[in-house]
């Protein structure tokens, strides 16, 4: 019997939320890697779905066009009241 191995990608998403309440999710190792959902569980899954179907077109590339995830910084911004 032949044994298949799984190998496990740890891939960064990010989640965000809309003025709708629809939660839009994101994975920038993909271009264009986005997906949403009502719940943050349903676009998780829906971005699983999509992260499949970039892993498919990467394995008929010659070459893969990964991004290179870097990290996550917050930026503070200091916004001006203008009193009339």
């Amino acid at each position: 019997m032949k044994s298949i191995k799984h190998k496990t990608l740890h891939l960064p998403v990010i989640v965000e939320q809309d003025e709708d309440d629809i939660y839009i999710v994101s994975c920038p190792v993909f271009k264009g890697c986005h997906s949403y959902g009502k719940t943050i569980d349903e676009a998780i899954d829906n971005i699983k779905e999509v992260i499949d179907m970039c892993l498919a077109e990467e394995k008929e590339r010659s070459k893969p066009a990964f991004n290179r995830f870097i990290g996550f910084r917050e930026l503070e911004i200091s916004l001006k009241t203008v009193r009339a």
